[in-house]
């Protein structure tokens, strides 16, 4: 049995839009108007689908380089919605046009430091930025096995027409044309959600020529009120799934761990300290099932679950998940929240919505002392269960930025103690523990891309957010010597962000920390 990938990706769109500081749906919406726009210019297939997918995934690489937005200005998604507002193309804008937005209901004080830091940051944040998110959604593109097409344009999303942007410099006809569809109807819909019609025509008409397609913007421009009368009067996912051309992208049932594999690793790209975590909670899951002999369909519907629980990590600031210390209360509501956008990432997505109310409860407790909906045991089926011992154990094991990372037996400990209280299942913890293997010796496999052991030592550390500095100390080398390491592999990986890097690394299973 196949299944349609823009199904699925329809609601997994949303762990883009939540990522990037949108509406949920506006990624849908965005697809919907590029394949509208390809069918009136009567573009060939392979541009419609390659537009469609490119504006469906457009923004998800931006949560590559969350935790790096919020580390040098704060709030990352006051800088994703700000740049909406903004012409690339125009130098002057930055100061008419993004700077106003961004510190937009800030106090005086708080918006003048904000503007200074980002004034400071310049273009070296705005290439960073964007290397990143277009390496990251190309990463994505590959791993989904969508077209070549759609990997270029994921690729050039962010480049201008005129040409002199990032991350290649592409200009004109050079760039794909999934990247002018995709780019073109992001900023449509933007603006016509925020002022309506006349806000959309006149956003592109301001940028035609500059960050977008003339022909393109002009196609646009004449026909905006039936376009986005046909978004708001109609379905977006219906209109997508109806114009994508043929063959449609199908993905096989046993390919969708694949998939959930995918959009997993990104939601754990918010924060270096979540990176590989819902690939760990879903061999836990799994391996815990197995464990109580639970049916194979069970099995498979926790190793899905396991890497899909997080998917709402991306809806709360990478600022709130890299705190050191204790959060504030506004802070904390957050926290306690993104359980429930993983359950509404899910509950669209097709096939995957049949795992919304487990993912939902992974932070729920037998006791009732567990969030978001503060289920208790009445409540919680065994897989439920199975999920939350798995994410508990698997949390204590990773490092977070208020404490270092539990031993295996400490994890376990705590673990039991829990299951004694009454907040965890007793028999899903004990399978949970076995499925960890605490008495098992991990065989190291041999580093992959011709990295050598230091060197996967390095990306480790480059994972986690290291500086070239902190790498040093970590090894006692100089800096120098670190940031040569990490130019060694940035070049054998073929990459040249932190965010691709770790990718490659989780990829390759390079992360795993004890506890398995």
């Amino acid at each position: 049995m196949s299944l349609r990938l823009v199904d699925l990706l329809a609601g997994l769109s949303r762990v883009a839009d939540l990522g990037f500081g949108l509406p949920a749906g506006e990624s849908l919406r965005s697809a919907a108007l590029a394949v509208l726009l390809a069918d009136e210019l009567d573009l060939d297939d392979e541009h419609a689908r390659a537009g469609l997918y490119t504006a469906l995934l457009q923004h998800l690489g931006c949560i590559g380089f969350a935790h790096e937005a919020a580390a040098r200005v704060g709030d990352e998604f006051a800088i994703n919605r700000a740049a909406l507002q903004s012409d690339d193309a125009d130098p002057l804008d930055v100061v008419r046009t993004f700077l106003p937005a961004l510190v937009a209901g800030r106090s005086p004080r708080r918006g003048a430091v904000l503007a200074w830091r980002m004034l400071r940051a310049g273009p070296d944040f705005e290439r960073d930025y964007v290397t990143t998110a277009c390496e990251v959604g190309r990463h994505v593109a590959v791993d989904l096995g969508l077209p070549g097409d759609v990997r270029d344009g994921l690729s050039h999303v962010y480049e201008l027409w005129q040409g002199g942007g990032h991350p290649d410099g592409l200009a004109g006809d050079d760039l794909p044309m999934g990247s002018r569809l995709a780019r073109l109807s992001g900023i449509a819909v933007a603006h016509a959600r925020t002022g309506g019609t006349d806000a959309a025509v006149a956003a592109v008409t301001r940028r035609a020529g500059g960050m977008l397609d003339p022909t393109l913007a002009a196609a646009f421009v004449a026909d905006a009120p039936l376009l986005l009368d046909l978004l708001d009067t109609g379905d977006p996912l219906a209109v997508v799934r109806d114009h994508e051309p043929d063959p449609h992208q199908r993905v096989l049932e046993p390919d969708l761990v694949a998939v959930a594999t995918v959009f997993g690793d990104v939601a754990d790209l918010k924060s270096p300290h979540t990176v590989g975590h819902s690939r760990g909670v879903a061999r836990l899951a799994s391996g815990a099932a197995d464990v109580l002999g639970l049916p194979d369909v069970e099995v498979e519907r926790l190793r899905l679950a396991g890497h899909l629980h997080d998917l709402g990590r991306v809806a709360v600031s990478s600022r709130t998940w890299d705190r050191p210390g204790p959060l504030d209360a506004t802070a904390w509501e957050q926290v306690r929240l993104h359980p429930y956008h993983s359950e509404r990432i899910l509950a669209g997505s097709g096939r995957l919505g049949d795992l919304a109310s487990l993912v939902g409860a992974h932070h729920e407790r037998l006791d009732g002392s567990g969030y978001h909906r503060g289920c208790d045991a009445t409540q919680l089926s065994v897989p439920a269960r199975v999920l939350a011992a798995a994410d508990r154990y698997r949390t204590a094991v990773e490092p977070r930025p208020h404490r270092r990372a539990a031993t295996p037996d400490a994890a376990r400990d705590g673990l039991q103690v829990m299951a004694d209280d009454g907040r965890l299942d007793p028999e899903a913890t004990a399978a949970v523990l076995v499925a960890a293997g605490h008495a098992v010796d991990p065989v190291t496999p041999e580093p992959p891309a011709g990295l050598t052991p230091r060197e996967v030592e390095v990306l480790r550390l480059v994972a986690t957010g290291c500086s070239n500095r902190e790498i040093g100390d970590r090894l006692v080398i100089s800096r120098r010597t670190a940031e040569h390491h990490v130019q060694h592999v940035y070049r054998k990986l073929g990459v040249s962000s932190r965010a691709a890097a770790t990718l490659f690394a989780v990829d390759h299973d390079l992360l795993e920390r004890p506890g398995r």
